[in-house]
């Protein structure tokens, strides 16, 4: 009788699981350079990469994609970290969110070879293309 009610908890705790992570990742975002989307592609093989002397307000907004291009919606928080181009070490800019930033305040710690790492707060936002190469 006992095996029975743990295989019942087991069963009720796996479906709670399952249905927690189809919720995640549902909507699409993508980082943005003022009103320019920075990855090349939103595809697998899409990346970011910016220049050091880059201006201009870093984002990280929803992303709605259609046959004449894509629509930039709502603003999301997201941290911001780095990923040092010789030691592959993340490190983080700020413990603080943003819904933008001055890209050059990030530049000014970065070098060449580094990558600016967005990270969004919230498991519904799918960011796939998050790392954004310093030139």
């Amino acid at each position: 009788m006992k095996s029975n009610y743990f295989f019942l908890l087991a069963l009720m705790f796996s479906c709670v699981l399952s249905a927690r992570a189809q919720s995640d990742f549902t909507s699409c975002a993508a980082a943005y350079l003022g009103q320019t989307r920075l990855v090349n592609e939103y595809t697998t093989k899409g990346f970011c990469e910016v220049t050091q002397s880059a201006k201009g307000l870093l984002s990280v907004s929803q992303i709605s994609l259609n046959e004449d291009g894509d629509i930039k919606g709502e603003e999301i928080a997201f941290m911001v970290a780095i990923r040092d181009g010789v030691t592959q070490t993340y490190w983080m800019y700020s413990g603080e969110s943003y819904k933008e930033i001055e890209i050059s305040k990030i530049l000014s710690r970065c070098k060449s070879g580094d990558k600016i790492v967005l990270m969004t707060q919230d498991r519904e936002w799918a960011l796939p293309h998050a790392e954004i190469a310093v030139k």
